[in-house]
């Protein structure tokens, strides 16, 4: 089996290229952008935008200091964002200047809203870079909709139940559905590397629909409301290495669209290599629950924590999702205190248990997972009768202390090998 992984993991990691960078540069602030946290810069981004896209690409440099940007950047194809140390782009907490609605995806369903604050579509080779701070500034306004989003999300998930015309689906002012800080949609060729991101209005980093990604050495403080740090969703062939997570949800969620979007536009998350972070925030590796195209070969590996999660690896759908989850390793990665180390479930929040759309949830390879408590469980599978989880393998487990050491229902084909939940049993002592 780990063989097989090995083979698998280097084959994906052939793949994975990111961006091609420009070796022209010019500088934001030669287009009016000015570092004092005052003028607006906006339209020094776009410009510098168009001046790159006439040059056929070009490295966008963005020197020392703060540089107010009252509404979204709005990538073209060739261009490498560059955030120098000691620069931060800081974007207005004003709702209205991410309008008008662009073509985007909240919560697995596709339809039109609020523009992402940095937002890219149907581009290639694009990148941002830098030791510099990408900072939303979000949490007077957009960070308080949380409350007021019901009626919007249903709304959105009865679109996707009828099958709405996309064009139709038109959200924006009045819906209260946050925005992505980070969004690239049908993109080829991504690098995201160095930056610190923080005060995002929803999730930090969403690659929708994209491929041939690599997220290096990315810094994060972001705990306003729903802040995941990355979100490869119906996406391929991804990187992701070398990150401080600090996030206020998920690290890593992995997701592939919400039911009939997902098996509309059948584009599964698959090839996902994610190695040598630190989880920081709620779960640290999440697939699902919106994965209703698949989510398979993802691997998790030498990974430790910064701070508390509540979860290290989740696995999460129900009968409403189908699709399929499959081939998962994860190998030699370590938690301080967790609630659950390893939890996979088909009932996520025991919704549409009277329903037909049974996600395959398998082959599901686990070696050197630790952590010192599991204040809930160390390993949970919760399958359904008529899709059980199959064909798991649990090898060097070690938890050292578990209020539930194993919950397995509806399994089939799971080994435990060199397992330690609650800590290692001794000599046997001799009868007297």
């Amino acid at each position: 089996m780990e063989k097989e992984m090995v083979a698998r993991r280097d084959s994906v990691l052939s793949l994975i290229t990111g961006a091609r960078m420009s070796p022209d540069s010019i500088f934001v602030t030669d287009f009016g952008a000015e570092g004092d946290g005052v003028k607006d810069c906006k339209r020094a981004f776009d410009r510098a935008m168009k001046v790159a896209a006439r040059k056929g690409g070009a490295r966008i440099i963005v020197p020392e200091g703060t540089y107010l940007v009252k509404g979204p950047i709005h990538f073209v194809s060739n261009v490498c964002l560059d955030i120098r140390k000691g620069a931060t782009i800081m974007f207005s907490p004003e709702p209205g200047l991410y309008l008008p609605v662009v073509d985007t995806s909240w919560e697995g369903t596709f339809l039109r809203n609020y523009s992402p604050f940095i937002y890219g579509k149907d581009l290639h080779d694009v990148s941002i870079i830098g030791e510099g701070t990408i900072d939303g500034n979000a949490s007077t306004t957009f960070a308080t909709w949380k409350a007021r989003q019901k009626p919007g999300q249903a709304l959105s998930r009865e679109m996707n139940h009828n099958c709405t015309p996309i064009a139709d689906r038109n959200f924006g002012e009045g819906h209260w559905l946050r925005p992505q800080l980070i969004q690239f949609y049908g993109c080829k060729n991504i690098t995201l590397q160095g930056v610190f991101i923080t005060n995002a209005p929803f999730w930090c980093v969403h690659l929708l629909k994209s491929e041939n990604i690599i997220c290096r050495g990315l810094r994060y403080d972001a705990k306003l409301v729903n802040n995941d740090g990355i979100d490869p969703e119906c996406s391929r062939n991804i990187l992701i290495e070398n990150i401080e997570f600090n996030n206020g949800d998920d690290n890593v969620a992995i997701k592939s669209g919400r039911d009939n979007d997902g098996w509309t536009h059948g584009s599964p998350s698959e090839n996902i290599v994610i190695r040598n972070c630190r989880f920081k925030g709620l779960h640290a590796v999440v697939i699902g629950s919106e994965m209703s195209a698949g989510v398979r070969n993802v691997f998790v590996e030498n990974c430790t924590y910064g701070g508390y999660c509540k979860r290290g690896i989740y696995i999460k759908t129900n009968p409403d999702r189908g699709g399929f989850v499959n081939n998962l390793y994860v190998k030699n990665c370590e938690f301080d205190e967790v609630e659950d180390l390893f939890y996979a479930t088909s009932m996520y929040a025991g919704e549409g248990l009277d329903n037909d759309k049974f996600t395959r949830v398998g082959h599901i390879y686990v070696d050197g997972l630790r952590c010192n408590k599991a204040s809930a469980a160390g390993l949970v599978l919760q399958g359904t009768e008529a899709e059980p989880i199959r064909d798991v393998v649990f090898s060097n487990i070690e938890i050292g202390k578990a209020e539930n050491a194993v919950s397995f229902d509806n399994t089939e084909s799971v080994e435990l090998r060199n397992c330690h939940i609650g800590g290692r049993a001794g000599v046997p002592s001799q009868a007297k």
